[in-house]
């Protein structure tokens, strides 16, 4: 790519996690090529950084069983609108981040047509749904990936994958500040802290944030001295968590933030997540946690068929071995919750194993992923379609 060349770069990114892999990717394409021009779907951090917004990345957020299909054909024509585009414009590559169900169609069609794709972050074929890989060995002729045991899995469905890490591994350093943590959040120095984290969606706080705070009230009874910390992912998760504790008599022992759940978490001694992105993001902050999960039963019962992984947590899909507690479905009772956070909490030398397994687990992950993105897409442009 000679300097004076502009590289013209389509990407579609969905939700807020997209935007921010989004935008480190335009920054990092942006040090290597000065002469870019992105356009696609984003979010206002990549708007910021030069993109030029086809349609918002909100347009692409749709959870649950319900909504997906009310959106439907609004999602299948903004996803013509997208192909038309970018087959009259012919960028050099295209990068879907992220939301495959949207991108896999859309990168199948723009691949077909002689474009180069490459998709950032895999889809979960590795512990669910492996039958997408099919469909991904037609859309991409790249797949980046956050986690190290991934590309072995593709290569031997003949896709090529490169490894690039993961960002939050980037974005959280490698030693946490416990002591500025506690400050920031008003927090006493000493004292025992637990990060409590029950989901983000409405049938997770539902399912898991009663069990939770009631086996935070157990440990309470055990250890006075304990304070708990729960970060609310928006407004309406701070209402439901509000209400819940209103009725608490040890209500003072809990303070619910709005939003900083990574301050949270570098605030805590222990975490009691859901399992799901937070239990990573404890791991990078080296946080010794109890994971637990549960969902509707006709969910459960469909899932667990289709699931490949012997854990659910990611620490432990990460160290291939049962690192940290996983209490799934109907073991989600407050008392195992409790019995576990207090063995953790009075098992120091246990609680520094964890944390050594995490500061490894965290170098491995922590190699610039959007700079080696960059450089992946940068070579895919160079070399074109097969």
């Amino acid at each position: 790519m000679t300097a004076d060349k502009v590289l013209q770069v389509g990407l579609v990114a969905g939700e807020h996690s997209g935007d921010m892999l989004g935008v480190d990717l335009l920054q990092a394409l942006a040090a290597r090529v000065p002469a870019l021009a992105a356009r696609g779907v984003g979010g206002e951090r990549m708007r910021r950084q030069g993109m030029h917004i086809l349609a918002p990345a909100e347009r692409l957020a749709v959870m649950g069983l319900v909504e997906p299909l009310r959106r439907l054909p609004g999602l299948l024509r903004l996803r013509r609108a997208l192909a038309r585009e970018f087959l009259r414009e012919r960028p050099a590559v295209f990068v879907g981040i992220d939301a495959p169900d949207f991108n896999l169609g859309l990168e199948r069609r723009l691949r077909s047509a002689g474009i180069p794709v490459a998709h950032y972050v895999s889809p979960s074929v590795w512990a669910w749904r492996s039958g997408r890989i099919a469909t991904i060995r037609r859309s991409v002729d790249l797949m980046l990936t956050l986690f190290p045991f991934e590309p072995e899995l593709y290569a031997t469905h003949g896709v090529e994958a490169c490894y690039v890490g993961h960002p939050l591994a980037d974005r959280i350093a490698p030693v946490p500040d416990r002591a500025a943590a506690r400050t920031r959040l008003g927090l006493e120095a000493g004292g025992p802290v637990i990060a409590v984290l029950p989901g983000s969606r409405a049938g997770e706080l539902a399912r898991l944030a009663p069990p939770f705070l009631d086996a935070c009230e157990l440990c309470l009874r055990e250890v006075p001295a304990l304070r708990f910390v729960l970060p609310a992912v928006d407004e309406r998760a701070r209402a439901l968590l509000a209400t819940l504790l209103s009725d608490r008599p040890s209500g003072s022992a809990f303070r619910l933030l709005a939003g900083d759940s990574h301050a949270a978490l570098e605030a805590a001694d222990l975490a009691l997540v859901a399992c799901g992105t937070a239990t990573l993001e404890a791991m990078l902050f080296k946080l010794p946690m109890v994971t637990a999960y549960r969902m509707a039963g006709i969910s459960h019962a469909l899932i667990s068929r289709m699931l490949r992984t012997r854990w659910v947590a990611l620490p432990n899909i990460l160290a291939g071995e049962a690192l940290v507690p996983e209490l799934l479905q109907d073991a989600v009772q407050p008392r195992a919750l409790a019995d576990e956070l207090l063995r953790l909490l009075h098992d120091e030398p246990r609680r520094a194993v964890l944390r050594a397994r995490f500061d490894a687990l965290h170098a491995q992950l922590r190699c610039g992923a959007a700079e080696r993105a960059a450089e992946a897409v940068l070579a895919l442009a160079r070399r074109g379609t097969p």
